[in-house]
Parts: C-alpha cells; sequence; structure tokens
C-alpha cells in the first residue's frame, strides 16, 4: 500500500473544487496577543495563522486541529466557527477559500519538531501585525483577525462532514 505524502495531499487539495484550495486557519488570542507562524513560503518570510491545507478524507475541524499542532506544537480545541473567505492570488494563479476557527489552545508536550518552512512561533498584538503588514502571507490574514476582533462567531454546529461509508449504512429505506 502506498503511503500518503504531504504533496500528494497537497495535490489533492488542489483539484477540490476545480482549482480551489480548501485552507483551514486558527485564531488563537491570549491575553491581547495571537498565536502566529513565521514561515518560509516562495523564498519569502511570512507571517500567518497556524493553517494549512485540506488533506483526501479529512474534516475542516480536524484539519484545523492537525495544522495548529504541526505548526505550532499547540493542541487548539475550536469554539467557532470566525468566517468563510474567499481569495484569488494573482501570484500564485491560484484561488483559496479558508475557513476560520477560533477557540484556545495549549502547548503540547507530544511535539518533537515543527512543520518544515516553519522559522518561529510568536505571539504578536493586531499592532505589532499591522506594523509587519507587508510580511502578512495574504490579505486574509487580517481580515480574518478583524472579523474575529468584531466579534463574528458562528457554531460549529453549521459544519457536516459526510463520509460516503457511513452515509451509505444509514440510509433509509424508501418503499
Amino acid at each position: 500500500m502506498k503511503s500518503t505524502t504531504k504533496s500528494d495531499n497537497y495535490s489533492y487539495s488542489r483539484r477540490i473544487g476545480r482549482g480551489i484550495d480548501v485552507t483551514v486557519a486558527a485564531i488563537i488570542e491570549r491575553d491581547g496577543r495571537f498565536l502566529m507562524v513565521e514561515e518560509r513560503a516562495a523564498g519569502n518570510l511570512v507571517l500567518n495563522q497556524p493553517a494549512g491545507h485540506l488533506e483526501q478524507g479529512e474534516s475542516l475541524l480536524t484539519a484545523v486541529v492537525r495544522e495548529t499542532i504541526e505548526e505550532t506544537g499547540h493542541h487548539f480545541e475550536p469554539s467557532h466557527i470566525v468566517g468563510f473567505y474567499v481569495w484569488h492570488s494573482e501570484e500564485a494563479g491560484t484561488t483559496y477559500l479558508r475557513v476560520a476557527f477560533c477557540g484556545t489552545a495549549e502547548p503540547s508536550a507530544d511535539v518533537a519538531s515543527l512543520d518544515e518552512g516553519i522559522v518561529a512561533v510568536h505571539w504578536l498584538t493586531r499592532s505589532q501585525l499591522l506594523s509587519k503588514q507587508r510580511q502578512l502571507r495574504s490579505p486574509m490574514v487580517m481580515r480574518c483577525l478583524d472579523d474575529y476582533l468584531s466579534g463574528h462567531r458562528y457554531s460549529l454546529d453549521c459544519l457536516n462532514y459526510l463520509d460516503a461509508r457511513s452515509l451509505m449504512r444509514n440510509q433509509p429505506a424508501y418503499a
């Protein structure tokens, strides 16, 4: 059986929705500071919320928890959805659908190393992020943060993960 690599999953995620990359992001605030990652992307150092691509067979909630621990070493407990964002990057020629979650996080002792490309993890204020706006990975970073600060919160109950196998078992019989 062939093992799945992150690049295989990335290729899959790029095909979702005919060229739309589905991503998740975690907004985690503690004492007026936000958990951010400094990462290398396209040869540049950029700042982003803990974020990444949805992998094949994965729910949005599972993806945001996984990405947060892989990129920050913190276990994320999502409480709400902040919003859904669509952005087209002319530079990358890609359209992104980002689902931003907010919640709490605690450091995990189980993480030996962070994802490749992660340079550092920072707790930054909104003012610090504004002063580094040219370093933000995309315009979605500040927009998600501002929506969070404006009180945008949607129940996690609006998410439904439909697994084909369980749907087949639970299909009602029709006469």
